[in-house]
């Protein structure tokens, strides 16, 4: 049987992530340590970039949800292409309403919102807590500033309770019926004990954050404040989610599973930023490069990717104008050749087959557990992936030995899509739409196979080694 130690190291350090990502805002944080202990410098959007070189290596982040992170090759001139692997930050959860406040029963419960197309029963019976940002009022030397912080509650504070068989007898022939305004309301704690609290704690927090905020409990601004280092009173406003507490691990019998929330699409996001930082790692390795090798993971993708920070923003377009501007300024036509010269991977979870619904998948397309990344066809274009793009991710495989798959949904099944049609059309680059096969996809725990951790990451790691030599052999608008 395999043991934990056998884990390649960058499962291990997938698995710290995940368990470091409760969010985006988290998962961004997290991404921020990762580049700048391989010495990648921050820039600002609302700054100039004047200062960019060739050889040097870059990020920015939008929101504090959506980072891009960027090496220069050291032969880099400004119309070459652009190199990127695009992923998003965000999963399926719930979310605070602006007033969560609710009390009926004798409980006190929380108002959310449901965020995407998860799968909301398995958030049933599960221990939950709050995590997310706030935005703090700040006093110094008599002057007010507001700041943005990251806030988790480690332990378990919530719970939404499934209704007892006893009193749903029809369940086992009808299936679960949820009503998500009605039943999917977490337990904060009971009205009793909430009362009992307050006649013990004279003039404490509880009594200031109730009379000047009355849209949350108290009780649970007191948990937030307590995470912020701040007194409730001054959380100005915060965005925040609920989560799971059961930490992400390595399992399975053999140890060849990871059981984890928001592996879709914190996984392709850790590949990328891997495969990015370890191709860049060393003095030699940028030296024959002359393109820009790029990671963009944006929020937002799971309702639409239409927002600031989505990667139907110019988020993206701006990066690579800014970038091609700052080398030369003079012919505004170079950005268009650069993106002619750009390829696209489009890195987001497939759907592996399902030993129990095997007739989910048609069948000559069933991508496996352990059978490397999976490249999506649509002729619908709800993948971006044609001809050119497949053979070109797939020749890159084929020369390391690496399994790839290949995946079309059913004629009689809808399909869902990635960012791979937004920036495709919204930006003109070339695109591939590809993805490790997992199984529970949007569900609050999900599973994928250690062996994909380590296909995925070394075909990243390939492809930004070996595009520009690639690239320039492939002939098509000639």
């Amino acid at each position: 049987m395999a043991s934990a130690a056998a884990v390649a190291p960058v499962v291990s350090d997938l698995v710290d992530f995940l368990n470091a990502s409760p969010t985006a805002f988290h998962a961004v944080d997290e991404a921020k340590r990762m580049l700048k202990a391989a010495g990648f410098s921050q820039l600002s959007e609302r700054e100039e970039w004047a200062g960019l070189e060739p050889g040097r290596k870059y990020f920015f982040t939008r929101n504090h949800s959506t980072i891009v992170a960027f090496a220069i090759g050291a032969k880099y001139v400004a119309g070459n292409g652009f190199h990127i692997i695009g992923a998003h930050t965000d999963s399926p959860c719930l979310k605070l309403k602006p007033v969560s406040k609710i009390t009926k029963g004798g409980y006190l419960e929380v108002g959310v919102q449901t965020y995407g197309g998860g799968l909301w029963y398995t958030w049933f019976d599960r221990d939950l807590t709050v995590a997310g940002r706030v935005i703090v009022r700040e006093k110094k030397d008599g002057a007010v500033s507001y700041a943005h912080k990251l806030v988790r509650v480690q332990e378990p504070v919530m719970r939404i309770p499934t209704l007892a068989i006893h009193l749903d007898r029809t369940i086992s022939s009808e299936g679960l019926k949820i009503n998500n305004q009605n039943h999917l309301v977490p337990v904060l704690a009971t009205s009793v004990k909430n009362e009992m609290q307050k006649l013990v704690a004279e003039n404490g927090p509880e009594a200031s954050s109730e009379s000047k905020n009355s849209k949350h409990h108290p009780l649970l601004l007191q948990l937030i404040a307590k995470e912020a280092n701040c007194k409730p009173d001054e959380i100005c406003d915060f965005e925040l989610q609920l989560c799971d507490t059961q930490p992400s691990t390595v399992a399975g019998a053999m140890k060849e599973f990871i059981f984890s929330g928001r592996l879709d699409n914190l996984c392709m996001s850790f590949c990328s930023l891997k495969a990015l930082i370890e191709s860049t790692s060393s003095e030699e390795s940028l030296m024959h490069e002359s393109g820009v090798r790029m990671v963009a993971l944006f929020d937002h993708e799971e309702v639409g990717s239409d927002s600031a920070q989505g990667a139907g923003s110019p988020a993206m377009l701006d990066a690579l104008s800014r970038i091609t501007g700052c080398f030369n300024s003079s012919n505004s036509w170079l950005l268009e050749k650069a993106i002619q010269r750009s390829f696209l991977v489009s890195a987001d979870m497939a759907h592996a087959l399902h030993p129990n619904y095997m007739d989910k998948h048609e069948e000559n397309h069933q991508p496996k557990l352990h059978g490397g990344l999976v490249i999506k066809h649509n002729a619908n274009q709800r993948y971006a992936t044609n001809a050119v793009t497949a053979f070109i991710f797939r020749e890159i495989a084929e020369r390391h030995h690496l399994p790839i798959q290949d995946f079309v949904v059913r004629n009689d099944m809808g399909c869902g899509s990635t960012i791979g049609p937004i920036l495709a059309s919204g930006v003109g680059i070339r695109t591939v739409d590809i993805g490790a096969p997992q199984l529970s996809m949007h569900s609050i725990r999900e599973m994928c196979a250690v062996d994909d951790i380590k296909h995925s990451y070394e075909h990243f790691k390939a492809y930004f080694e070996e595009f520009t030599e690639l690239d320039s052999k492939v002939k098509v608008d000639c």
